[in-house]
């Protein structure tokens, strides 16, 4: 019973269990040395030595914009140019041939939000694979809604479209109305991007069932990783699929500069809506925008102006994009590095493609965790395993942590 919060207002008192455990690594670390330590747990890109990457391009355009820029109130739509500019950055040279728009959001979880609150309704789940990113839950519970699973992989560790359909179909039949939230590319927290082809059997299959103009279904593509996935823009080319699609399958991309630009705790991205009928994303809009005024009002300024500016200036794209490229095969020789050594002493990963993190299954992950800590390894307990950020942890330690983890696996 809650003494003075409302009824909906009452969750349990707990710590998110990510920032706790990277506590417990930066106190490793202290005591023992940055160097017997591997911090695995935060989903943000580091150097080698520790140290948050920062974009030079992004913080010095940022730091050169006038006080008043940076200070001022945005539309709550955001601003003409960050909009234009998110949607460039989102779909590079593959942008559907279809009726856009777009609204501000704080990074992706704005975007999330929106398409939870929007298209379902009170009682209703959405769907997701059953390794997910922990969020949706909360965002989901906040509003009276549930979440259903499908596994992310069959048994021969494919892609398990079979479950998505399956799953797909049932809460079209209890619900007439389907959200159906792919992270994708570069999967949080497994890695994996779903393949053009696989998009095209799940296009087809949605577009059947579209077929039933009772039912309302809902893709988001939360692309939060996607600057980090594949060679240049390869793993973009599965917007162009989203043209000519029925009136009754909506996509909506949440695009955030968290990762694209470092700019994390500068709370900047959009949410965009897809459609061939122009009176759905003209829906879309003004319910973003009702739902952006009673939540947070508007975004960052000073934020959507320096994506604008990176965006349109030649000189400060190509400083951006040399600096972004350099990181992202960081990134890249880091998962390598670490994939590789897991098949050598035979660590079970899931299947990796892309982006920060790798998934290794296990039973009673929460003490898995625990006895890892023990070895000055961190990493974040899921509920079916563990999440190692590759994008956090050195090429060398990338190399070192699968045995490490493996030992401590098998005691």
């Amino acid at each position: 019973m809650a003494i003075m919060v409302a009824e909906h207002g009452k969750w349990p008192a707990k710590s998110d269990p990510i920032f706790m455990i990277a506590g417990k690594a930066a106190e490793a670390k202290e005591k023992y040395g940055a160097d017997k330590v591997i911090n695995s747990t935060l989903g943000a890109l580091m150097d080698d030595d520790g140290s948050l990457v920062a974009f030079d391009s992004v913080y010095t355009t940022l730091k050169n914009l006038n006080n008043a820029e940076i200070a001022a109130y945005a539309p709550i739509q955001g601003t003409k140019e960050f909009l234009e500019a998110a949607e460039l950055n989102c779909f590079g040279q593959y942008r559907p041939d279809a009726h856009i728009r777009a609204v501000s959001t704080p990074g992706g979880t704005g975007g999330v939000k929106q398409a939870v609150w929007n298209y379902t309704n009170t009682g209703d789940s959405i769907l997701t694979t059953n390794w997910y990113w922990s969020p949706y839950n909360t965002i989901t519970e906040e509003i009276d809604r549930g979440v259903e699973t499908f596994d992310i992989f069959n048994e021969d560790g494919n892609y398990n479209l079979k479950g998505l359909k399956e799953q797909s179909k049932k809460l079209l039949d209890k619900q007439k109305r389907l959200l159906l939230i792919l992270n994708t590319p570069a999967h949080n927290p497994t890695g994996y991007s779903v393949s053009d082809e696989e998009w095209d059997e799940i296009l087809d299959f949605m577009k059947k069932e579209a077929e039933d103009k009772e039912n309302k279904i809902t893709i988001l593509v939360d692309a939060a990783y996607i600057e980090f996935a594949g060679e240049k823009d390869e793993r973009k080319k599965f917007f162009k699929k989203f043209t000519n699609l029925p009136d009754n399958l909506f996509i909506i991309v949440a695009f955030s500069t968290s990762k694209s630009h470092t700019m994390y705790g500068l709370r900047s991205g959009a949410v965009i809506g897809i459609s061939s009928n122009e009176e759905v994303v003209e829906e879309f809009y003004y319910a973003c925008l009702h739902t952006a005024r009673a939540n947070w009002s508007n975004g960052t300024r000073g934020a959507m102006a320096t994506v604008a500016k990176i965006t349109n200036d030649k000189n400060l794209n190509k400083q951006y994009q040399e600096e972004k490229n350099k990181y992202k095969k960081l990134l890249r020789k880091r998962a390598e590095a670490f994939v590789e050594e897991a098949e050598k002493v035979n660590l079970e990963i899931l299947p990796y493609r892309d982006g920060f993190f790798v998934s290794i299954p296990c039973d009673n992950p929460q003490e898995a965790s625990e006895k890892l800590m023990k070895e000055n390894i961190f990493v974040v307990p899921l509920q079916k395993g563990l999440r190692f950020a590759v994008c956090a942890v050195s090429e060398e330690k990338c190399k070192t942590a699968p045995e490490k983890i493996k030992k401590v696996l098998n005691k």
